[in-house]
């Protein structure tokens, strides 16, 4: 059974008046400003923060942030951690954010860290996938990209010019995905969107890179994860939203052909975490927390190696 959007005409891509018609039904339904950028600000005493650009949409509104371990060594190795690439996606944020609570500091001693905990502040308020220009930011992450939210980070990096060890990119899986945002982005696109064929998985999981595959990093990450929450299995055909599971609860994408937010550095570990808040078994508490967990599983792992 096909799908069709309640936006646009079967088969056809939308225009600019489709484009409006979308971001005219988006509303701001939680706030910025109170839910995370008092967390951001209470980090200064501990670590230096920075405001690295503002969304045009409101600069007033939607500054973007930089958290980082003060004093950086030349000979620590460096250690990126970013969250809210996909606004609605909430305990990417929280994770980050808790991670430098709870667990920071104690990794500041071993690694030089730099968080960006809400990439894409008006997609945070408006529990959105894409930016007001209908542009997905996680397909995005290139020079002169559709996405300001994405070309922030790019500039960001490009001027801080140092090389990563790992990168860490929290993200969720949610019902949404398959009731709205996967629909819309077939209706964008002229595509057609079949929802039985579409399964949501039921827990954790990570997405290595195809390119630069780095499997026993990927379970030392879902080995500190299942002690947090469970780890989604693979489904009849042996995957995970259509990829194949290459291990228990890891996929595989090539992350910078499509310009994840994952393929954004050469950093040699990176992992794109998802867990699944929609689960009967998971709590939003327990989501942010295995956020924290598989930041410092990986963490540990490469302090092992």
């Amino acid at each position: 059974m096909n799908h069709y959007y309640s936006i646009g005409q079967p088969g056809q891509p939308w225009g600019e008046s489709e484009r409006q018609a979308w971001l005219a039904q988006c509303q701001i339904k939680r706030s910025y400003q109170q839910l995370v950028v008092p967390r951001i600000e209470a980090l200064a005493e501990r670590f230096e923060l920075s405001q690295y650009g503002a969304l045009s949409y409101d600069p007033q509104r939607y500054p973007l942030y930089a958290i980082k371990s003060r004093d950086w060594h030349s000979d620590k190795p460096k250690v990126l951690i970013t969250g809210g690439v996909h606004g609605y996606e909430t305990s990417g944020v929280m994770g980050a954010l808790s991670f430098l609570e709870q667990q920071g500091e104690r990794y500041a001693e071993q690694f030089d860290l730099l968080v960006l905990p809400c990439i894409s502040p008006w997609g945070f308020e408006t529990i959105n996938r894409w930016n007001p220009n209908c542009v997905d930011p996680n397909r995005s992450f290139k020079v002169d990209s559709a996405s300001e939210e994405a070309a922030a980070v790019v500039k960001l990096l490009a001027e801080l010019n140092v090389s990563f060890l790992a990168h860490f990119d929290l993200h969720e899986t949610t019902d949404s995905d398959k009731t709205e945002f996967r629909p819309a982005l077939a209706a964008r696109d002229g595509g057609e969107f079949h929802i039985e064929q579409e399964a949501i998985p039921d827990g954790f999981y990570n997405v290595d890179d195809s390119e630069r595959a780095t499997p026993a990093f990927q379970k030392a990450i879902i080995d500190a994860v299942r002690q947090v929450t469970h780890i989604a299995p693979a489904d009849g055909n042996g995957q995970i939203i259509g990829a194949d599971v290459v291990q228990e609860g890891v996929i595989e994408y090539p992350k910078r052909s499509l310009f994840l937010c994952g393929g954004l550095t050469d950093a040699p570990f990176v992992t794109t975490t998802e867990v699944y808040p929609d689960s009967p078994k998971a709590t939003p508490e327990q989501c942010n927390a295995a956020q924290v967990a598989a930041v410092c599983g990986g963490l540990d792992y490469l302090l092992q190696r």
